[in-house]
């Protein structure tokens, strides 16, 4: 399990390198009868437009020099994969990246823009893993997984801190839930700084394996056929890492679903009322908030955390021009 030193730890290394993202406010209108406050921590804000900067720095800046010198390799739908690329390059690391063939064109090309190999592979998580792997073996290569690793839960954590830092007396945190590395760092960072605020994770109904496995006590894994009819292909994992599920046992209070269309409502009220774009995986949370609030505790100052922003223009768009559906 992370403590707090790890994060802190992490919190130092990334100064400089990823961003301190700020809290943007956005209150409940005033046909809302609920009184309490929304806030927006921003993630897209990151160089590479979602946190995954943090723990990938993190991991990679922790390795020897020798395991540096052999080189990288992860396995990633887009933003994962851009975090390592971007990590690796600061530190003259070299980074081979494998990725599913349905992976946003938008994120493929950013990775490579990076300088990272990139390999594909097909649309199930545990496929670009066990090539990743079979990778390592053949080169010598240092893994950096996408969650399931100390490091890089403690550097997702840094982002819990930084919203304990900069708002002490919030009590409901909202965040994405794929495979359960930034709700991990995020409720570990909350709840070991002494914060009584709530812990909520938010995933697609379509890719519910979080919620399952929270709801079951053991780590449920969906079909890659299922979770790739989501929009939201940051969240498309088909189970959550062991070492996630036990942060998650001890520090998450709950996970709730949201539907597609209220995924899409979410990113259209999101840049109309706070100038944010928003990914489909990033909009999740203020789907929650919308849609589903009979569900979520009661609540004076919440944070919703917008994981990243890296969304396809020609989907943006379509969603842009679509009348919000959800009720």
């Amino acid at each position: 399990m992370v403590d707090l030193e790890q994060i802190r730890v992490a919190q130092v290394r990334l100064r400089g390198v990823a961003a301190r993202t700020p809290l943007v406010c956005l209150f409940a209108p005033e046909s809302d009868p609920r009184a309490g406050e929304l806030w927006f921590k921003p993630e897209s804000f990151q160089p590479i437009g979602s946190f995954k900067l943090r723990g990938a720095y993190n991991k990679i800046a922790s390795l020897t020099e020798q395991e540096r010198q052999r080189g990288v390799i992860s396995y990633s739908s887009g933003n994962h994969a851009q975090g390592v690329a971007y990590a690796a390059r600061v530190l003259g690391v070299k980074a081979v990246i494998v990725m599913p063939r349905n992976a946003p064109k938008i994120k493929v090309d950013s990775t490579a823009a990076l300088g990272a190999e990139i390999v594909t592979v097909g649309p199930g998580s545990s496929e670009r893993r066990q090539r990743a792997e079979e990778l390592a073996v053949e080169h010598g290569y240092a893994i950096v997984p996408p969650y399931n690793d100390e490091q890089i839960i403690a550097g997702q954590g840094t982002a819990g801190l930084e919203i304990w830092e900069d708002m002490p007396d919030v009590d409901l945190v909202l965040v994405p839930v794929g495979g359960g590395g930034l709700i991990s760092g995020i409720s570990s960072a909350i709840k070991l700084s002494g914060s009584k605020a709530k812990v909520i994770g938010v995933e697609p109904e379509l890719a519910n394996d979080a919620q399952q496995s929270f709801r079951k006590g053991e780590i449920v894994e969906l079909s890659p056929e299922r979770v790739s009819s989501t929009l939201a292909d940051g969240l498309r994992t088909q189970s959550i890492g062991p070492l996630n599920f036990e942060h998650i046992r001890q520090f998450v209070d709950d996970i709730i679903t949201v539907t597609e269309d209220e995924i899409r409502s979410a990113m259209q009220r999101m840049i109309v009322s706070a100038r944010i774009v928003a990914e489909p995986s990033g909009a999740v949370t203020f789907a929650a908030w919308v849609f589903h609030a009979g569900e979520l505790p009661e609540s004076i100052r919440a944070v919703a955390v917008v994981s990243g922003g890296n969304v396809e223009p020609q989907l943006l768009a379509q969603i842009l021009s679509e009348q919000s559906r959800p009720s």
